[in-house]
Parts: C-alpha cells; structure tokens; sequence
C-alpha cells in the first residue's frame, strides 16, 4: 500500500459519476465484459473458470476475503476510465489539486533562520503543474519517496516562498513523520 498513489487514486474515484457494484456477482459480471471472456476474468483473479461462472449466474454470492479484495480492487482499477482521465487532465491543466496533510514539515535554510521542523496541518491549493507532475509520475510507476519529494517541493514553493515573494534562500523542504494525507481535486 502507497500512502501517495492511493490518496491520489481516492481523489480520482471521487469524480466518478456511477457508484462502483459492490456485490460480488455484479462485480464479476462487469470484468467479464470489461476484459471480454470468463477465462481471462479467472487468470487475472487466480481461480476456476468455472468459478466465475457461477458468481456470473449468481450460485456464489460471498466470495472469501482475499478473493473479494482481489475483485474489489480490479473492478475499481477499471471502473470508468474516461471519468478518471478527464479528472487527472483538467486536475492537470486548469484546477490543480488540494492536499490536506498533518505531518512534520521543516526546512533547510541560511544559519539564524527558524528551520525547525514540527507538526503542521496544512490545507494547501497546488498549481496544475504539480498535479500535473504528480499524476505523471504514479503513471509511471514511481514509489512514494519519489511522488513525497514532489510534494515537498509544491509546499517549498507554494506554502513556505508564497510563489517567490518570500523565503528566497529557502533551501529544501523535509515532510516526514506524516499522520493525515489527503488529495482533493
């Protein structure tokens, strides 16, 4: 689990416009329209044909624990793609992103400044750039150091040098310690 990438994902699901099946037969039913046959359906989840096909007739309805998550969590993967990618674009071009983090948050800066790092709880309005840059970066693959590390570097310039018109010596931005992590488009 990333804390990053699935605040990010949470965001992008709250756009969605339909709710998500939540029994296990609808859910079944969907990925096998979606992915075009029972047997792709039972690779990608790792159980019987057969088995699909009986969630799909409705004689199963309650799969086990770690089956249900597994389904849970490819339907969610592909539930409404074209929802989900014009959210990132205009999250990426016009609207930014909101973050809403309580963690501890210091500076690097010149000797005599008050670089203390301490507990914060910020609600800060990134640009699209960064939104931008955040979404690139989970769509390639990058861990949660990567995508914090641009995350700290919107609040270095966006909350700490209030876009350049302040704290111009303002160094690096340490965010570690974090309790809260919330994305909001």
């Amino acid at each position: 689990m990333t804390l990053f990438g699935d605040g990010l994902d949470a965001a992008v699901r709250k756009s969605f416009t339909r709710p998500v099946p939540k029994s296990a037969p609808a859910q079944m039913r969907y990925l096998v329209r979606q992915l075009k046959g029972t047997r792709a359906v039972a690779q990608m989840l790792r159980i019987s044909q057969r088995t699909v096909e009986r969630y799909v007739k409705g004689q199963i309805r309650k799969p086990r624990p770690d089956l249900a998550a597994r389904l849970e969590h490819e339907v969610k993967e592909r539930w409404q793609p074209q929802i989900r990618a014009r959210a990132r674009r205009k999250a990426a071009t016009t609207d930014g992103i909101v973050i809403d983090t309580r963690a501890r948050i210091g500076y690097t800066a010149p000797i005599g400044s008050t670089d203390e790092d301490r507990l914060r709880h910020l609600t800060v309005a990134l640009p699209p750039r960064y939104a931008a840059r955040l979404f690139d970066a989970q769509q390639t693959g990058a861990g949660d150091q990567q995508l914090r590390e641009i995350v700290a570097e919107a609040l270095k310039e966006v909350y700490f040098q209030d876009s350049g018109r302040r704290a111009g010596q303002l160094e690096e931005v340490r965010f570690t310690d974090i309790e809260h992590l919330e994305f909001d488009l």
